[in-house]
């Protein structure tokens, strides 16, 4: 068994790095390099400029060939290094599998990259390849193949176990991205792009090939694969009505026969071309086709001629494929056609275009939005996220190949990557302990975990999380972590119709009454005469309504509060608003703390540099109870829900959780601040984030959540009721008997903290138990702040970064 090169001497990226770099791509495709000219040329020709990137094919069955080998070869047109296992004729499929692995695990040995990423194009390549450990892996998927023609039978079994092994899933188009979103938690969309500098050639009028110089005008035509997508009938049905049109088809043809094409006298396929010379058809066409029938096979596809045709200065006519209609249906240039005779009437409406003009400048303003350079970067964004601090579930047993986290010993075992884990791990090993973080999620930062989304966009997985504090000495410690974004976060209730400032301020009372008051004392004044007396104040509602009223009350308090708690103000303990922030004066900011702002890079950020410590390993996606018993330690710090430590030995401590909705919307901006609460029961969410007032972010698109609060799933936020606080005491009492075990954080001890408490709270618990210091001045309690409690007035800092 050997390996070979054919070319030239391989090199990697523009430093000419050979197999060596800090992290390497090998790319697993059903597709042959030299007849790729769509999504993987593009996007591995722009990664491998930075990086060694080996494209593994299929395997070439020689004949008379009586050793397997492997041909590598370097790309003429890129940095990409071309991998073909060239094996003998009439293997079994068994014999070729272990054939290509046992050539692809002795490469593999070629390759010194710190860090492995396996990029799949099909999940066909996984007997082979299963048992490569790697940094990351990608499944770029472009297509349903299971729904293609002549689909093996063992096509869906391996994507689903693909599936299970991929950290990201990428697909080719917004109906795919439907499709996968369910079965993964981090698919994102990434739509055709184009090389416009490639295609924009054919505006020009570059020299005519020859096999298509003496067609007659007007000119027809489509390039791609021609297989079971391309609709013949409707091809034919075309020809017949315009024999004045010439009908140009280019590309290869697959898993059909050649004897399935219509012949027509002026239907002319012309065969495969390479990349580079389709501009030069392209230019001689007066409309660019886009014939494709409607079946499974096109059910999720997001062709990349759409764009490409129009950086070629061509109108566009389609079937109606769903991804065309939703990415280009509005443009003058894109016609839609339905059956032979609408496809044809859109073809004439294309002709009827000048060849320039406000359908070609119009297309032109949608192309700049995206290219491939764009979209590699925000794909490598992703990827880059999953490899910093080995963000990569690890294995729980070690297993020697430096995948695991070593030694097996640790001082300190933290349960919990969120603010009060990190803090904890980042004090412990500054002052010598090594230490194991823990987390179940795949993911640092916790609930304050923010990512790119897939318009670029940086959100908040959890919901939004504003940071804000009085104390120095908390921001101080974060600020080694971060630089920060200053920002004063404003929040906009929806009300009678109305948008008014919340907290309840002086010009909330204006809006809303369609009053006039001037001066501090005239609001104070009016506040006072609409509060009711209440003899006992014992809940939620009795604080509310005695200091504003019951009709403000109901506005803005009694809708939320339902939704929010799943119980009416009136079960709620009155601590959840013992002060109701109300304002007489103009001030429409939520917080009035001394410190606000946002980390300038995200909260992900912050947390990986906070983590990036010699001392500190991370094991995420791995549940606490099996890392626990896999790695030996001598204290362990827990983060996590007191009641599921000890096994829910007195029942579930009662939780409120959340659901969040994610969209991006193609428009500049949706809402005036980054947060409106809508307080009316008869909405379903309590209120909408809109993430580029919070990081600054600019972009022709926007991205919001909405929050849907839940009783089941993630717990988020302790109910406020005393027999939840009994409940509570017992799980108390257990954890003061429980030796070399620190409890800390808002799950350990069921109490809703905002971040810099939780901050404050584990830097003095490290000192009291660590360093033997009395607690600090930085200890929960602190004073209240608008947002210590999730109801109308008062809006979380729930959240989530890097890619998605």
């Amino acid at each position: 068994m050997t390996i070979f090169n054919s070319g030239s001497s391989l090199s990697f990226g523009r430093s000419g790095t050979g197999l060596n770099g800090e992290s390497a791509i090998l790319c697993f495709s059903h597709l042959r390099w030299d007849f790729v000219f769509q999504r993987p040329q593009q996007l591995m020709t722009r990664l491998a400029q930075e990086r060694p990137v080996v494209f593994w094919e299929e395997p070439e069955f020689v004949p008379a060939l009586e050793e397997s080998r492997l041909n590598v070869r370097p790309c003429r047109r890129s940095a990409v290094v071309v991998a073909t296992p060239q094996l003998p004729s009439g293997l079994a499929p068994q014999q070729v599998d272990a054939a290509s692995r046992a050539l692809l695990d002795q490469f593999v040995l070629r390759l010194k990259a710190r860090r492995r990423v396996l990029w799949y194009y099909t999940p066909m390549m996984l007997p082979i390849s299963r048992h490569l450990p790697a940094d990351c892996v990608v499944y770029d998927c472009m297509d349903e193949l299971a729904n293609f023609k002549g689909a093996p039978p063992e096509l869906l079994g391996l994507e689903r176990e693909l599936l299970e092994r991929a950290d990201l899933v990428f697909t080719g188009g917004y109906s795919l991205h439907e499709a996968k979103r369910g079965r993964h938690p981090d698919v994102y969309a990434f739509p055709s792009s184009v090389d416009r500098r490639h295609f924009e050639r054919a505006r020009s009028d570059p020299s005519a090939p020859r096999d298509q110089r003496d067609l007659p005008s007007p000119r027809l035509g489509f390039y791609g694969v021609i297989d079971e997508r391309i609709d013949l009938e409707l091809l034919a049905k075309t020809a017949d009505s315009r024999p004045d049109w010439a009908i140009v088809m280019i590309g290869p043809v697959v898993k059909i026969s050649e004897a399935e094409l219509p012949r027509r006298a002026n239907i002319h396929c012309l065969g495969g071309k390479t990349y580079d010379e389709l501009p030069d058809y392209l230019s001689g066409w007066d409309v660019a086709l886009m014939p494709f029938a409607i079946n499974e096979a096109t059910r999720f596809i997001s062709p990349t001629k759409t764009p490409e045709y129009l950086a070629g200065g061509r109108p566009v006519v389609s079937t109606p494929i769903t991804d065309v209609i939703r990415q280009y249906g509005d443009l003058e240039g894109v016609k839609i056609g339905e059956g032979a005779q609408g496809f044809v009437a859109a073809c004439e409406q294309a002709l009827a275009l000048p060849r320039e003009g406000a359908w070609l400048t119009e297309a032109d303003e949608l192309l700049a939005q995206s290219g491939w350079d764009q979209t590699v970067e925000r794909m490598w964004a992703l990827v880059e996220a999953r490899l910093r601090h080995g963000n990569k579930v690890q294995p729980i047993v070690p297993s020697g190949n430096g995948h695991a986290p070593q030694p097996t010993h640790y001082d300190v075992m933290v349960i919990g990557a969120g603010f009060a884990g990190s803090v904890m791990a980042e004090r412990l090993a500054s002052s010598g302990k090594r230490v194991l973080v823990v987390d179940r999620r795949p993911h640092v930062a916790g609930n304050a975990y923010d990512c790119l989304d897939e318009a670029g966009l940086l959100i908040h997985q959890y919901g939004p999380h504003i940071f804000h504090t009085n104390s120095a000495e908390i921001f101080d410690y974060l600020s080694r972590f971060t630089e920060w974004r200053p920002y004063e976060h404003r929040v906009l209730a929806k009300v009678d119709g109305l948008l008014v400032p919340i907290p309840i301020n002086r010009t909330t009372i204006n809006k809303l009454y369609s009053l006039n008051l001037r001066t501090d004392a005239e609001a104070e004044a009016f506040l006072a005469s609409r509060a009711e007396p209440v003899p006992v104040i014992e809940s939620s509602e009795d604080v509310v309504v005695s200091a504003v009223g019951r009709e403000l009350y109901e506005k803005f308090f009694r809708g939320y509060t339902r939704k929010q708690w799943g119980l009416d103000p009136s079960e709620l303990d009155k601590a959840v608003t013992s002060r109701v922030p109300t304002r007489t004066n103009t001030d429409d900011r939520y917080f009035s703390d001394k410190f606000q702002a946002m980390p300038a890079d995200g909260y992900t950020r912050m947390f990986e540099r906070m983590l990036d410590h010699p001392n500190i390993e991370l094991l995420l996606g791995v549940d606490y109870q099996e890392a626990r018993g896999a790695h030996e330690h001598d204290h362990l710090v827990f983060t996590g829900p007191i009641d599921e430590y000890f096994g829910y030995r007195f029942g579930m401590l009662p939780y409120r959780s959340l659901r969040f909705e994610h969209e991006t919307l193609q428009q500049e901006w949706l809402q005036t601040v980054a947060v409106v609460n809508y307080p009316d029961e008869a909405v379903p969410y309590t209120r909408i984030t809109e993430y580029k007032h919070l990081t600054g972010q600019n972009s022709r698109q926007t991205s919001i959540t909405r929050e849907y609060p839940a009783a089941v799933g993630d717990p988020y936020y302790p109910i406020p009721r005393s027999e939840n606080q009994q409940l509570f005491k017992a799980y108390e009492a257990l954890a003061r008997d429980e030796p070399d075990v620190t409890f800390v954080g808002r799950l350990a001890t069921y109490r809703y903290y905002n971040m810099d408490q939780i901050v404050g709270q584990a830097l003095a618990t490290f000192r009291r138990v660590f360093q033997g210091a009395p607690s600090l001045d930085v200890e929960v309690p602190f004073k209240k702040s608008p947002a210590a409690e999730p109801n109308a007035w008062r809006s979380q800092s729930r959240s989530a970064q890097r890619h998605c």
